[in-house]
């Protein structure tokens, strides 16, 4: 039975129970952030980049505490993220039971859905949630928590200013300016850059090879040798879709001699690392998020299994790529054990903070103050991931490098996987997305309040709404 045969009363059911508990709960709050205009244009109080998870959770949180809230996203409706798009994975990798972006309500978790529509045997008997049910479900929450997104709404830049943002937008419309004291980066894994291109692939024409992270139809790979370079979990997606469309033969090459085990960053994921880790010590932040990438995430188990049912596939261990040369029909690839005849190259190399790869920036990217400007780690300890992260402050909000002249550019707060070393794993993947959804949240309102203190002192004096009137008693006099 399909998703679309399910009757839908077990949904309608629960969208009451939800909204019965947004009502116990006097969800959301009435706006309370004064109005403002920029230009003769109204302003927006927040304006999210970002229409996937983190920026869905992070505008319901907003919202919640009665901030006006809109997302723009470059999608098609319903294509938000990666999840229906770019991710190859059957199943998610996190367990089932995670509440994701829930926000503390459990009608509006996953699990909820789920067992409104298939029961709580289908429940127990599930595994792992499937990619695409994923996106349905997020689909869902986006309509039953009234999420104002702007879908195939391209920014292009975004100009801080000393008391608001402007962002530059491009739209079904043509283009716009728009306005936000606000304005937060939900945008995903590589939401500072893009995906890692090694040095070796540079001279090779685009046509021969994609990176993981690229929208392509794996059905033109059927009957090509592929290489896929890394042994991630992308890595092994790729590859198992590459044979599941009939690639003639797919060469996993892999750096390491053997492939990771163990995944050391689950062993970290309780609540004190999810709320401590923000105020450790810079020294920890580094020794922890280093160690992570030093170990590296294994590839599931499923994902792996997977690849290695098909005869043609093989696993080559200690085969770090040393060069790529073009050769007539076919790709030559070198290895410390072996040089690959590869008619496709797939690079599952991960993302990098690349300002350059991201015209949005122009603007903002020289003056962002990133961790190698204020922190230097020990010997031995060299990351140029953690290296060029942004060092932003404790409501995800860029910082100025010293001697930067840009107003406004604290404005702009970074809810996406480069705030990780300051923040830790809080804003991209889905264990912990609800924590720093309502720390960004929290934030910002802190934020939108102070800079309008006066606006609130005055509206406070203001206020003549009487809760006694005077009828309540008589005066006794001098009796």
């Amino acid at each position: 039975m399909t998703l679309a045969t399910i009757p839908r009363s077990g949904l309608g059911h629960l969208e009451q129970r939800l909204a019965q508990d947004m009502a116990w709960l006097d969800l959301p709050a009435t706006p309370w952030v004064p109005q403002a205009e920029f230009n003769g244009s109204e302003a927006l109080d927040v304006a999210i980049i970002g229409g996937g998870m983190a920026g869905m959770a992070a505008a319901v949180s907003l919202k919640n505490l009665g901030v006006r809230v809109r997302i723009f996203d470059e999608a098609k409706e319903g294509f938000e993220g990666p999840w229906a798009t770019t991710a190859r994975m059957e199943t998610l990798r996190s367990p089932k039971q995670l509440t994701g972006p829930a926000l503390g309500l459990p009608a509006l978790t996953f699990r909820a859905w789920f067992e409104a529509q298939f029961g709580a045997a289908a429940w127990e008997a599930l595994d792992k949630i499937p990619r695409l049910q994923w996106m349905d479900y997020l689909r869902w929450y986006r309509r039953v928590m009234d999420v104002d997104i702007r879908n195939e709404h391209q920014v292009r830049n975004i100009v801080p200013r000393a008391d608001h943002v402007e962002l530059h937008v491009v739209g079904p419309g043509g283009p716009e300016l728009v306005y936000a004291r606000r304005v937060v980066l939900a945008t995903g894994r590589a939401g500072l850059g893009g995906a890692y291109v090694p040095d070796f692939m540079q001279p090779i024409a685009r046509e021969r090879w994609a990176h993981s992270s690229d929208d392509m139809d794996y059905a033109q790979l059927r009957g090509l040798r592929v290489g896929v370079v890394g042994a991630g979990a992308s890595a092994m997606d790729s590859a198992a879709t590459a044979l599941e469309n009939g690639a003639a033969r797919v060469d996993l090459l892999i750096r390491r001699t053997d492939i990771p085990r163990v995944n050391k960053g689950k062993g970290a994921g309780n609540p004190g690392f999810t709320h401590g880790y923000l105020q450790l010590p810079d020294e920890w932040k580094w020794r922890i998020r280093h160690y992570i990438n030093q170990q590296q995430v294994p590839p599931p188990r499923g994902s792996t299994l997977r690849v290695s049912r098909h005869a043609n596939a093989y696993f080559n261990l200690g085969c770090p790529v040393e060069a790529v040369h073009e050769r007539p029909g076919h790709l030559e690839v070198q290895t410390p054990r072996k040089t690959f005849e590869l008619d496709f190259l797939i690079l599952s190399t991960g993302f990098l903070v690349d300002w350059s790869a991201r015209s949005e920036y122009a603007t903002i990217a020289p003056h962002i103050r990133v961790w190698s400007d204020r922190y230097q780690p020990g010997e031995g300890a060299d990351d140029q991931e953690l290296a060029n992260s942004p060092d932003v402050g404790p409501s995800f909000e860029f910082q100025a490098k010293e001697g930067s002249n840009l107003p406004g550019l604290s404005r702009v707060h970074c809810f996406c996987y480069p705030a990780t070393l300051t923040h830790g794993q809080v804003s991209g993947d889905i264990p912990a997305i609800s924590d720093g959804a309502q720390r960004l949240a929290k934030g910002i309102v802190s934020l939108l309040y102070r800079e309008n203190i006066e606006q609130h002192y005055a509206a406070m004096q203001a206020f003549s709404e009487p809760e006694v009137y005077g009828d309540e008693w008589v005066d006794a006099g001098a009796k």
